[in-house]
């Protein structure tokens, strides 16, 4: 049986990693100086997979990141690979925050949302709607290796609730300009919506 992998990379910093805020889908940052110098190391040092297509996030610091890292090719932007969205606390940092009767329910988990803003379960659905997506495009188009440039909050939710060995989200973070190569077998996927992380990037 065909099979597909799928390599799945964070983007590089941007001024609000290097700050601590709280950036999701709200706020279209670049990347900064040092994520771009960053990213611009690891193509140099670093053996990316060869792929047949690249998707993104439509975000510009995954847009750049996918330019830097996978040059040549024209991204397919997919909507719902976005980062997660903090609703009223976008652009704050934890120390900002810490007066916030809300934020200390939301990160002790007795609310399911930040205000306005968006829950786990509901972003954890949007990426996997946008995985079905990938994959559905790469059968269709008889693609076998592609790569995406996602959000790292998307990355960990994501493959805490799909991938094989099992973990916590927590322990699927990664670096800028690194991630996950995903094999995915059609009849488990379809069956389970199961992944399996076969390497690290």
């Amino acid at each position: 049986m065909k099979t597909y992998k799928i390599h799945i990379v964070r983007h590089g910093l941007t001024s609000g990693n290097l700050e601590g805020r709280y950036i999701g889908c709200r706020t279209d940052l670049p990347l900064c100086p040092e994520g771009l110098k960053e990213l611009k190391n690891l193509r140099e040092n670093l053996e990316y997979p060869n792929i047949e297509a690249l998707y993104t996030s439509p975000l510009t610091r995954c847009k750049q990141s996918c330019a830097v890292l996978f040059p040549g090719f024209e991204p397919t932007v997919i909507d719902e690979l976005s980062e997660y969205d903090f609703g009223d606390f976008e652009g704050k940092t934890a120390r900002q925050l810490e007066v916030d009767e809300n934020y200390a329910l939301w990160t002790s988990g007795k609310i399911p949302s930040p205000p306005s803003g968006e829950t786990s379960n509901d972003f954890i659905k949007r990426q996997a709607l946008a995985l079905n997506m990938i994959v559905r495009d790469m059968m269709n188009k008889g693609i076998t290796e592609s790569g995406v440039v996602m959000h790292g909050g998307a990355i960990m939710m994501l493959l805490g609730s799909c991938a094989v060995p099992r973990k916590h989200s927590v322990e699927w973070t990664c670096e800028p300009g690194r991630g996950y190569s995903l094999l995915i077998t059609p009849s488990l996927y379809h069956s389970s919506g199961i992944v399996e992380v076969f390497d690290i990037i």
